[in-house]
């Protein structure tokens, strides 16, 4: 599902005024995106077991908070904002597997494919935890790598969307997504990488 045209423009001008200081944009751009973000909350969600300690609502309500707190926002535009947004669910979602589970160390790899990894349970929570640290790795490796795959897979973006955030051709975006997803496989399922 696209945003029309007319939201993103507005979107885009909402969080420049209120990255300039009008907290009365705020109030006006959260009805606009929530949407959006309730979707993406939605997919982090979306196979879990009925009665999980988190839920969808609770993740975008969470999400709202840290970005809402972010006293002196610089948004580059629409993009840029559910990008934040996605990497903030992520993290929400990393923190409350960390809650439940500790992550074992040298314990072996944990085999898990990339769809599967967004999900927490109680038995998905260390295969999250490993999709964490495989990323953090990458970052360390090739930030630009991982920010394609926070941009697509966390954030839901396109990749004329990622291509147009990150200043690069579709072509670039697609060669390094495949790459990303390629290496991440590599290091979730215990090859070398």
């Amino acid at each position: 599902m696209t945003t029309p045209a007319s939201t993103r423009q507005e979107v885009t001008q909402l969080l420049g005024d209120w990255s300039g200081g009008d907290e009365a944009a705020l109030e006006k751009l959260f009805p606009l995106v929530q949407p959006q973000l309730h979707r993406l909350a939605h997919h982090y969600m979306s196979r879990e077991r009925a009665g999980h300690t988190l839920q969808t609502t609770a993740i975008l309500d969470e999400a709202y908070l840290r970005l809402v707190d972010n006293t002196k926002p610089i948004w580059q535009g629409r993009t840029h904002f559910i990008a934040a947004a996605a990497q903030l669910m992520r993290r929400i979602m990393v923190d409350h597997a960390r809650q439940r589970h500790s992550l074992k160390r040298g314990g072996g790899a944990l085999k898990v494919t990339l769809d599967e990894a967004a999900l927490v349970t109680e038995t998905r929570s260390e295969e999250l935890l490993a999709l964490d640290e495989a990323l953090e790795t990458l970052a360390a490796q090739d930030p630009r790598k991982s920010q394609i795959v926070e941009l697509r897979y966390f954030g839901g973006l396109t990749v004329e969307e990622t291509a147009q955030f990150l200043k690069l051709s579709q072509r670039t975006v697609e060669r390094e997504w495949t790459m990303a997803k390629a290496w991440l496989y590599r290091a979730l399922s215990g090859e070398e990488t």
